[in-house]
């Protein structure tokens, strides 16, 4: 299911990459950065130190959890403004 950075082979060539280069490698997961750098008038996430990735948004929050590592940022990696799967999904009652 999850994959840690030491088991991505093409993320660990590189422990810190551009939001850019996240995409391209890590497209369709959920990624968690550390050290992250921001864009100054967005205040968005523009690099940061790959720490993990996972398909599943809960497996890898749990994961980070457990490494004590909470203070990551978390962002899903698309081709530029495709929606996280989470965000697609509703809820019936």
């Amino acid at each position: 299911m999850g994959s840690r950075l030491s088991t991505s082979p093409a993320v660990a060539l590189q422990h810190r990459v551009s939001l850019q280069q996240a995409r391209q490698l890590l497209r369709g997961r959920w990624v968690a950065l550390d050290d992250c750098r921001y864009d100054t008038r967005t205040s968005q996430v523009i690099e940061g130190s790959v720490v993990d990735s996972d398909e599943d948004l809960v497996e890898l929050c749990t994961r980070m959890r457990s490494a004590d590592l909470q203070h990551c940022a978390i962002l899903f990696c698309s081709e530029d403004d495709e929606t996280p799967p989470s965000s697609r999904m509703r809820i019936s009652h």
